[in-house]
């Protein structure tokens, strides 16, 4: 059975690399992107988007909405149905000080924001050169979505238990240490294998990751990651890693046999009725999505996601995730800070239980189920991150939780 699967998978990589270019979905930024692909240094694609952490302020506001023409990418297509979002009565935010959405927007340069409550757009806002079509990179809140689509995997039985170790289902990672983690424990980052995440050290396990030449076909992040060892005793030592996420993506393609932009449009896109069609990064070497970014879509979409995790997964009668899955996945499994916070299935969670998923250079989808608030930010933070440009986001957080209600 675990032979079949593999000739069947292998064979879905060939077709699917063949008709990559084939989807149903035209960028309006093709030409553009071209062009900007052939200005970024880097021979390899990881050269590339290492790239991106310095690129200037005006060639992020530039190149964010176009990273699907920049890179290798797969569309996600959309269906024939839309869930329609009403508009209702427009809030304006409260800070405790003078700030306003406006200045907040300028001063922190954010592309475009909304505010949905009881499914109702409260506000929305975009920035010069920005609206509803845009679609924009929301690097790591991809690896949210991309734990939403192993609680998908998890109900239909692709995936049949989060207590299976990988090997079961990643082949290559036999006779590794990873080969021995269990599909939670990747879920949560526990792994115990070491891992430096620090995006300013050139020699870290999240600059390196890309780096190398392909081998065989085999996805970067599996090649780089396969001989890494534990550090710590599997499931009780967390550790922030992007490249389990990819890990993630691989486990979840493999198991369904279908890449994850091709699953995410099946599962959410098409049958949940969003809007316009996003856009998935694709590792060069064996076009696999990666599961620890690359995901772009516009911002009603992010809010429509939203929308499904607040309704835990609920379609009429049926479910889309198992109850497995909705147990932990937005839980306090693990504690991060000394405020109460911390990280359940790739969701960071607070300490009044919301949660979010969360991107470098700001990008934010929020999620409160107490107010029913679902708060969406796409940006381009002149830094990847630093403690005053998240005190800000979680500002502005707090100043439409004034008036919300």
């Amino acid at each position: 059975m675990i032979l079949k699967k593999n000739v069947l998978f292998f064979l879905w990589i060939v077709i699917s690399a063949l008709s990559v270019k084939a989807q149903d979905c035209l960028s309006a930024t093709k030409g553009e992107g071209e062009k900007e692909r052939q200005l970024i240094a880097g021979k390899i694609m990881g050269q590339k988007l290492e790239s991106l952490l310095f690129w200037s302020q005006e060639e992020k506001e530039r190149r964010f909405p176009m990273m699907q023409d920049i890179f290798p990418s797969i569309s996600v297509s959309t269906g024939n149905q839309l869930s329609k979002l009403e508009k209702s009565e427009s809030i304006i935010p409260l800070w405790q000080d003078n700030t306003t959405v406006s200045s907040y927007m300028d001063k922190n340069h954010i592309q475009g924001i909304i505010v949905l409550k009881d499914n109702e757009i409260r506000l929305e806002k975009y920035a010069d050169g920005v609206d509803q079509k845009t679609v924009w990179t929301s690097f790591s809140m991809a690896k949210s979505v991309s734990s939403m689509l192993l609680g998908v995997a998890l109900k239909e039985g692709a995936i049949e238990s989060l207590d299976d170790v990988l090997q079961k289902y990643i082949p290559e990672l036999k006779g590794y240490d990873y080969g021995k983690v269990t599909v939670r424990q990747l879920l949560t980052m526990t792994s115990g294998i070491d891992w430096n995440e620090d995006y300013e050290d050139p020699k870290s396990d999240v600059a390196q990751m890309y780096q190398n030449a392909c081998e065989n076909n085999e996805s970067h992040i599996l090649t780089y990651m396969k001989p890494l060892k534990f550090a710590h005793e599997p499931g009780t030592h967390w550790n922030y890693s992007t490249g389990e996420t990819d890990l993630v993506g691989i486990l979840i393609q493999k198991a369904t046999g279908k890449n994850l932009a091709e699953y995410l449009s099946e599962k959410i896109w098409k049958p949940y009725g969003m809007e316009h069609c996003a856009y998935w990064l694709a590792d060069e070497c064996s076009n696999l999505n990666m599961g620890g970014s690359g995901l772009s879509a516009s911002l009603r979409d992010y809010a429509r996601l939203g929308m499904l995790m607040l309704n835990k997964g609920e379609r009429g009668e049926k479910n889309l995730f198992s109850e497995t899955y909705l147990e932990n996945a937005t839980s306090l499994l693990h504690e991060t800070n000394d405020q109460g916070g911390g990280y359940g299935y790739l969701w960071w969670r607070f300490n009044n239980g919301s949660y979010a998923a969360v991107g470098i250079f700001g990008q934010m989808l929020y999620v409160d189920p107490q107010k029913d608030l679902v708060i969406v930010q796409l940006a381009a933070w002149p830094k990847a991150s630093s403690k005053n440009l998240v005190k800000e986001r979680l500002a502005f957080i707090e100043a439409v939780r004034r008036v919300i209600d």
